[in-house]
């Protein structure tokens, strides 16, 4: 086996829009599998010589690996899409960074020659598959996380606020305010769609149609508004609210990678370079400061700082965990470089899909912003994890 690293490129990075969980959800009557079935139907289409027979496996995150999201469903997506049976495929449980994980292992088995072309994905149908659905921790679990508050991601929001008063109720919600008005701007400009791929939903008087929206945003949502918000995870006292956390929400996100030597082989166009990855762990009651280290880790690889990073996209958890991460890797919550299109605040969090839908977001401001050479999708994981990559922008090479 040659010792030389292959250079890790994004062909494209697709997604679906993303519903709210629920009966109200526009992918209620819709299964997770069919979540995914068109993304990969997109990729053929948008991509002119790239086939099925060109990948070598198909890696998904998923958090809830029951029913529908169950059976290997990495496995059953390609098959289910009808590109054959040669396509292997695995499921990846790291919880809200599981489709990201699955992007950074398929970048380590592309740059150490094991592959040329991956698939990357994940999918999470929150609506039929509730966060925690069908767990069983064990007896000790409680204790050697630290207590209760451990396994209620709200309550891991409200521990950072107490740990760390300098970040009020106050400035979470203004934070809200503001990704809302970002995600608006974005909507409006129509920079979601080049990543969206419409899918087919019944709606729940049986009609069908396709759905090419996200359904979570609220733009008309004001900071008095959010003032008024109630605090469920702690009724007295309490800062956490619904509108400045991410919601519960339904939806799919893929990203297809090769080797750059695969990729200009076959006349593809590179769109980001994998520069680096970074994992850490930290107290699971403030699991969301966790992509401090994990970025940390990521940068000291990469042998780049916060400075260089022309971009960032994390996922916004909460409020309160974004701000905390940005304060401590010395950036403003108001940096031009913070999710210029909003974040999960607005959009939402389909768990596994999130970390997908950050490089396709990614993969579009770097089209958009061709000066911009470096940038950062991170984001914080339940039981106290983060999980960073870091990019180079090709886009910028060719301009």
């Amino acid at each position: 086996m040659s010792n030389t690293f292959s250079d890790v490129v994004v062909i494209d990075a697709v997604r679906t829009a993303f519903g709210r969980a629920g009966e109200k959800g526009i992918f209620w009557n819709t299964r997770a599998e069919d979540l995914c079935i068109p993304l990969l139907e997109a990729l053929v289409e948008r991509n002119p010589g790239f086939g099925p027979d060109m990948v070598e496996d198909s890696i998904w995150g998923v958090t809830n690996q029951v029913k529908e999201q169950g059976g290997t469903i990495g496995r059953m997506i390609p098959i289910l899409a009808q590109w054959g049976w040669k396509i292997p495929g695995c499921s990846i449980d790291r919880m809200c960074a599981s489709g990201l994980t699955a992007v950074g292992f398929a970048s380590s088995h592309i740059t150490c020659g094991m592959a040329d072309c991956l698939l990357a994905g994940g999918v999470e149908h929150m609506g039929h598959l509730p966060m925690g659905f069908m767990r069983d921790p064990h007896p000790m679990a409680e204790e050697r996380l630290g207590g209760p508050s451990a396994f209620n991601m709200g309550m891991t929001a409200e521990n950072i606020h107490d740990r760390f008063p300098e970040f009020t109720r106050e400035m979470a919600d203004e934070y809200a305010w503001q990704c809302q008005r970002k995600t608006a701007e974005a909507i409006e400009a129509g920079s979601m769609a080049d990543m969206i791929v419409p899918v087919e939903s019944t709606l729940a008087d049986g009609t069908k149609v396709l759905i090419d929206k996200d359904q979570h945003p609220r733009p008309e949502t004001t900071l008095e508004g959010l003032a008024k918000l109630k605090t469920p995870f702690r009724e007295q006292g309490g800062r956490v609210t619904a509108g400045n956390s991410s919601g519960l929400n339904d939806g799919a996100a893929v990203v297809l990678l090769m080797s750059r030597v695969m990729a200009e082989k076959n006349g593809f166009t590179p769109k980001l370079r994998w520069v680096a990855t970074g994992v850490a762990g930290v107290d699971p009651t403030i699991m969301g400061t966790a992509p401090v280290p994990a970025t940390l880790k990521a940068l000291e690889k990469a042998g780049l700082t916060m400075e260089d990073m022309d971009i960032i996209e994390i996922n916004e958890a909460f409020a309160v965990q974004a701000l905390y991460c940005l304060d401590r890797l010395g950036v403003s919550p108001d940096d031009s470089r913070v999710n210029k299109w909003g974040g999960a605040i607005a959009y939402g969090h389909p768990l596994a899909a999130s970390g997908p839908r950050l490089v396709a977001f990614m993969k579009g401001l770097f089209a958009q912003n061709p000066d911009a050479r470096y940038g950062l999708t991170t984001m914080c994981v339940g039981r106290g994890q983060g999980y960073s990559i870091i990019w180079e922008n090709l886009n910028r090479i060719r301009s």
